[in-house]
């Protein structure tokens, strides 16, 4: 396909954003690698001058894009099952000028992977065509239901970003969680570094600072016990570590937990991964927060009910 010569004046929404990131959100389907040939090679310019793909635009930069003959296979991508589609039907809980949040299901990556070509992010774009600029404002686990933030705007993007980089503790971020056994009253406070070792997590004195806030919340007999759950950092599967860590993992946990208390789960009707971003505290550009809440799963309800 033919892409025509183009000039792209920044406005203040992408003022501060960098170059390569900017370029591959406007020019979706353009392979990453000729972008980054364009740029060194000077044909890609800002205010007529080659610039690194490092550069913080400014507000009032123009951007020239020369034609480009690529193929663009995001044109013709595959449209999501209408099932999969059906999934995210209902599940917006807050939506304004900047944000989208929504109570995303256990099941569904947040974006496309290998194996997987449609995430919440994919799905939500095909929902909401109207939003071309949706993107991933924090992440959630594939099995972890509940609270998930999208940007509508560059500008709301990178606060969100800016708050879990450099403030991490400033986003409000709370769980619910079912794990096994009579989780003791006193542990309030689970403060134990973690490291990453390929692709799990494991507490280590060599790893990063990691403190997760807990409260009893529900006894279900002296078989499990619905806790809430209070991010004070956010690690890699912080909260599925340490609750193992405790010697109480989470149901349906099947890389950190307890397979025959997971099995037992199961055989009550419990399935998937029993932690769920229930609510989430958003300190805002312009001051002021926003709190928007996702209720606890009804199937759990149904699980404590049967006392599992």
């Amino acid at each position: 396909m033919r892409r025509p010569a183009t000039t792209i004046t920044i406005s203040d929404q992408h003022a501060g954003r960098r170059l390569d990131k900017f370029l591959r959100s406007q020019l979706k389907g353009v392979p990453a690698g000729l972008l980054f040939q364009l740029l060194r090679k000077g044909r890609l310019r800002v205010n007529g001058r080659k610039c690194e793909q490092n550069y913080r635009l400014v507000e009032g930069d123009v951007v020239t894009i020369p034609p480009l003959m690529v193929e663009m296979p995001a044109l013709n991508a595959p449209r999501p099952p209408s099932a999969l589609l059906d999934r995210l039907s209902g599940v917006v809980l807050h939506e304004d000028a900047d944000l989208l949040v929504i109570d995303k299901p256990a099941g569904i990556a947040v974006h496309k992977g290998t194996g997987n070509p449609f995430g919440v992010i994919e799905l939500m774009r095909h929902r909401r065509p109207d939003l071309p600029e949706l993107e991933l404002g924090h992440r959630l686990d594939r099995d972890t239901s509940g609270v998930l933030a999208l940007a509508k705007t560059p500008t709301m993007l990178r606060h969100l970003h800016g708050l879990l980089r450099d403030r991490e503790d400033e986003i409000g971020r709370h769980y619910l969680a079912i794990v096994a056994g009579h989780l003791p009253d006193d542990v309030t406070v689970v403060d134990a570094p973690l490291l990453r070792r390929d692709a799990d997590v494991v507490v280590h004195p060599d790893g990063q600072r990691a403190q997760t806030q807990v409260e009893v919340r529900r006894r279900v007999a002296d078989r499990a016990t619905l806790v809430g759950v209070r991010l004070l950092t956010g690690r890699k599967h912080q909260i599925r570590v340490h609750l193992s860590h405790t010697g109480h993992p989470i149901a349906g946990d099947d890389r950190y937990g307890d397979p025959r208390f997971n099995a037992q789960v199961a055989s009550c009707g419990g399935d998937g991964l029993h932690l769920h971003a229930a609510t989430m505290v958003i300190p805002l550009p312009e001051g002021g927060e926003l709190t928007v809440t996702a209720p606890m799963p009804q199937k759990w309800e149904r699980l404590i009910t049967r006392g599992l």
